[in-house]
């Protein structure tokens, strides 16, 4: 269903994936706590630049900076796409601008009994809130505000609210769609996993919902609209998880309980790390990629329930990131590599298989190192700590290899 049309090798581990919602920009998180910025070439489906007419492109470095002491572990982009959001095991969330990478806000993630507390998911909900996850299983709600003349960044130092919606860290949050009564038309609720258990939580009335035990850890989720309901529910919207032991379970929306079905994915029973919504017009009806703890992409349609392809993003590494960006290519990240894919029916046969070579080095002018140098190497201990709250990743520890150019060479997009 895809084929790689780009491999694109990273200076360390990836820990950390975010997609541009308008701009085909890529960042990464790395377990060296640098953050990066690529710029993949556009596509026919790409709205603010035109296709190179000679079907080649370069992933160009928009910028790139050592953003935190330690690890970077999570990534987000604001809804507009104009800020990036980055935390690290320095206990800091950091507020860029996406076009430079140029930091304008900070907040501590909150201590807890006056220990740090390192934060495991970030997710720009709306406009004005953010929301932060850590370890300790707190996920905070930040009020943010943007000046409208200035366009300076401000956040609140202490989180605006505080809510426990499991018992284990939040290991993936979806935002629910907004009710047709919404005035802002931005989410109010989502969905988060974490632990053995699924929760629903709003905007300001907190937790709401907690489901029965699982007896399996929840890894990941994905909302998936206008499916049909086996309760007769209008919609069939569902919540589609991944669980340690290669099952999707199906959630009707409005019956958070329990669980309304199950699609065997993996019978060997590999973890779900991680799942993203593949986008109309690719593939056929409702179909989900999901990431997985042994280096696979398989694709999931929804509705018959089956499992209708499979790729490999790494033959060791698990899967970390996964998702479409704005021209309909996906972006698998995991181990020290990301690759970029396209559907098979768009990409010549004499190129389907074609892995390209780097050239050359070139680097965007605004980047913004906020770290000096003896941040620059990450202690054995934090990698040890980080690699076993991953262990369903199946990470191996490594020291390293050598830096990625700047620019890649990238193939067969038109």
């Amino acid at each position: 269903m895809f084929d790689t049309i780009c491999t694109l090798p990273l200076p360390s581990d990836l820990f950390a994936q975010a997609i541009h919602p308008t701009s085909p920009l890529l960042t990464v998180g790395l377990a060296s706590g640098h953050v990066q910025t690529y710029r993949l070439p556009p596509t026919t489906s790409s709205p603010t630049h035109a296709t190179p007419k000679n079907g080649c492109g370069t992933i160009e470095t928009s910028w790139r900076t050592k953003r935190h002491r330690g690890s970077c572990r999570s990534l987000a982009f604001s809804s507009d796409g104009d800020v990036l959001f980055s935390a690290g095991t320095d206990g800091i969330v950091k507020a860029a601008r996406t076009e430079t990478g140029r930091v304008e806000a900070k907040i501590g993630v909150p201590l807890v009994h006056s220990k740090s507390d390192a934060p495991c998911l970030l997710h720009a909900l709306s406009p004005q809130t953010l929301l932060l996850a850590t370890d300790s299983g707190a996920l905070h709600l930040y009020d943010l505000r943007i000046d409208p003349k200035s366009s300076a960044i401000a956040a609140e130092s202490k989180p605006q609210a505080t809510h426990h919606p499991h018992d284990d860290y939040v290991s993936s949050l979806t935002p629910l769609p907004p009710t047709a009564a919404s005035t802002s038309g931005f989410p109010k609720q989502w969905v988060t996993t974490g632990g053995t258990t699924l929760a629903v939580t709003d905007l300001r009335r907190g937790v709401l919902v907690r489901s029965e035990d699982q007896e399996e850890e929840l890894l990941s989720s994905v909302y998936v609209g206008g499916l049909t309901s086996k309760r007769g529910r209008d919609g069939g919207d569902k919540v589609l998880v991944g669980g340690g032991s290669g099952v999707l379970t199906l959630w009707d929306k409005g019956a958070w309980d329990d669980q309304d079905g199950r699609i065997i994915v993996d019978s060997g029973k590999e973890s779900l790390d991680v799942l993203a919504m593949i986008p109309d017009g690719l593939g056929e009806g409702s179909c989900v990629a999901v990431g997985m703890g042994d280096g696979r992409v398989k694709i999931v349609r929804v509705g018959v329930n089956k499992v209708v392809g499979e790729m490999r993003h790494d033959e060791v590494e698990g899967v970390v990131g996964l998702g479409f960006e704005v021209g309909g290519r996906m972006v698998s990240g995991g181990g020290q590599v990301v690759k970029v894919w396209q559907e098979t029916a768009d990409v010549e046969e004499d190129e389907e298989d074609e892995e390209v070579d780097r050239v050359g080095v070139k680097r965007g002018a605004g980047s913004d190192s906020d770290e000096d140098s003896e941040g620059d190497e990450e202690s054995s201990e934090e990698e040890e700590q980080e690699r076993k709250r991953r262990k369903k990743r199946k990470r191996v520890n490594s020291n390293g290899r050598s830096g990625a150019k700047d620019m890649m060479q990238f193939t067969g997009i038109d």
